[in-house]
């Protein structure tokens, strides 16, 4: 059984987001891997935990609230890349990659 909100653009989005940043952690010295890395992969993975657990609810009020978790995370995940930029762990641009998933996961919540 395939769940369908696999196809969803918001959970592909972050979800290659959050594979490529946890690549990139894993090279970082341990030291930043620990701190900043870990609260970095955790938010990004929350993205797409959250929207699959909304889509799993059967009430639009706890799918509603589910999505406003995961936009909370992607806020989270713009912060510590911001981070991780200024502290030279990645180059400037992840930031951008982020929009995408923002659009389509905004249309999610007014839907």
């Amino acid at each position: 059984m395939r769940s369908a909100y696999r196809d969803l653009a918001a959970y592909q989005r972050a979800t290659a987001v959050a594979h490529d940043l946890h690549r990139a952690v894993v090279e970082w010295p341990d030291f930043d891997r620990w701190t900043l890395g870990k609260q970095l992969v955790r938010a990004a993975d929350s993205i797409g935990a959250n929207i699959a657990e909304g889509e799993g609810r059967w009430y639009p009020r706890e799918k509603r609230r589910l999505r406003l978790i995961a936009r909370g995370s992607l806020y989270e995940t713009e912060h510590w890349i911001t981070y991780a930029e200024s502290r030279g762990l990645l180059e400037d641009g992840w930031s951008d990659r982020l929009d995408g998933i923002a659009r389509a996961l905004s249309g999610m919540i007014r839907h």
